[in-house]
């Protein structure tokens, strides 16, 4: 996973300098070495990580550290406070324009997953209330065009298309196309290159300068580290880019590239790719990353998967049913749906704040075996329960591919978390009824 080698020696020179009771200046220096040592193994640029470490040691030898009763919290929120700075302090929104429709140019090198971003883009624009459409100006790499198509199909997204004429043509036509359409946002997909050259440069400063898009990202590749920084910073000269979408943030990236593009391009990171499925994109948020690099877990990103995977107006039923012994395996089964949504257990507990998890330890196929359960069930035996005989319940594993036993547990699971609610419900009139009998001043 993303910064996991780094995330692991920060944490270690931190709880090292601040494990011997009353912090010296002394201890704060040979720790800061240390965390200096971690951040070039992550590639981060030199002059980036020089910096850093001298911003923080300025902050930790100073009086009100140094004086603390607390001075290992003290060090770990400085360190927090400049992580955040150094990626760019605070999430960097889009950008629109006065006109419609407000025009994003894409660019970026081959293999970065700059066709796969656009998609991902339009789909979380979508879910933001917008209508965008995209257009395929790139027409050097084969079936660039129809890879285009395909995950525009599936976010549900037109795609504007005109075959291999002149791209700078094709993206005019297509911002005409979206205004008639009445598509508020346009996404172009410009062509790559294995590298850098002054042909592809001019194509896009063509295509730039014919639409005027309200925003330039550059999508480069997390796991390229260095490199990165270094298309950053090329691409920054030649077309004066808006913004920065890092990919393959899920891989296993030493965390360079994120630490070091705002610092060297001064272009912000606007959104993350977290995984291969078109939904997995985020807005980076440089003080969530901050504390998930520092191990303090990521709860307001967690809130944010929750709000998005679980229906308000279908949580409250749910947990209505569950207060009422009306709760069926349909509604389990639902709400199974919507945790697979918010990206596996391993991504769910890494947000939270102290917990420490062994990847060995975590199944992310958990969910699938009481998924096959429930599916292999009659719709009468998932709306009662109480139908599941013996012979009932070993048709089912046989249905499933599972054991009887595996069939007992799940109903167990079921019958407990019916429990659990009704408990819940008990313990809310208790309280409303001890409430009621309490006389508070002025009442």
């Amino acid at each position: 996973m993303a910064f996991e080698g780094l995330s692991e020696k920060l944490q270690g020179a931190l709880r090292k300098m601040t494990g011997r009771g009353k912090l010296t200046e002394q201890a704060v220096k040979e720790g800061m070495r240390e965390v200096r040592m971690a951040l070039l193994e992550a590639d981060v640029n030199y002059a980036v990580a020089k910096d850093f470490i001298k911003k923080v040691t300025e902050r930790c030898v100073g009086q009100e550290v140094l004086s603390s009763m607390t001075p290992s919290q003290q060090v770990i929120k400085i360190v927090q406070e400049e992580m955040t700075e150094l990626m760019g302090s605070t999430n960097s929104r889009l950008v629109w324009s006065s006109s419609v429709p407000s025009v994003i140019m894409l660019c970026g090198l081959q293999g970065a997953g700059k066709t796969t971003m656009c998609a991902k883009l339009a789909g979380y624009l979508t879910k933001q209330g917008k209508k965008p459409m995209l257009a395929a100006c790139d027409i050097y790499r084969p079936a660039a065009i129809k890879q285009l198509q395909v995950v525009g199909g599936q976010v549900g997204v037109p795609v504007f298309e005109k075959g291999t004429q002149d791209p700078v043509k094709t993206a005019l036509e297509a911002v005409e196309n979206a205004r008639y359409y009445g598509r508020d946002v346009l996404i172009i997909d410009t062509a790559g290159r294995l590298h850098i050259d002054e042909t592809l440069m001019d194509e896009l400063l063509r295509i730039r300068d014919a639409v005027h898009p309200a925003e330039i990202l550059l999508t480069v590749d997390a796991m390229t580290g260095q490199d990165a920084v270094n298309v950053a910073k090329a691409f920054d000269e030649k077309l004066d880019v808006t913004g920065v979408i890092l990919t393959k943030l899920d891989g296993d990236t030493r965390g360079g590239a994120a630490l070091s593009i705002k610092a060297v391009t001064g272009k912000p990171i606007k959104f993350s790719g977290v995984g291969e499925k078109l939904t997995d994109i985020e807005p980076f948020h440089p003080d969530r990353m901050a504390s998930r690099i520092l191990g303090m877990g990521d709860v307001l990103t967690l809130i944010d998967k929750a709000s998005e995977a679980f229906d308000a107006h279908d949580a409250e039923k749910f947990a209505r049913k569950g207060m009422s012994s009306r709760l069926t395996l349909e509604d389990f089964l639902e709400q199974m749906q919507s945790m697979k949504k918010m990206g596996g257990i391993r991504s769910m507990l890494k947000m939270l704040p102290g917990v420490r998890i062994n990847e060995d330890d975590i199944d992310e196929n958990a969910l699938k075996k009481p998924e096959a359960i429930i599916r292999s069930m009659t719709p009468a035996e998932r709306r009662d329960p109480s139908l599941l005989n013996a012979s009932r319940r070993k048709r089912i594993a046989a249905g499933s591919g599972t054991t009887v036993q595996d069939v007992n547990q799940l109903m167990r699971q079921f019958e407990q978390t019916q429990q659990m609610m009704k408990q819940m419900m008990g313990m809310k009139g208790k309280m409303k009824g001890r409430l009621g009998k309490m006389k508070f001043p002025g009442m």
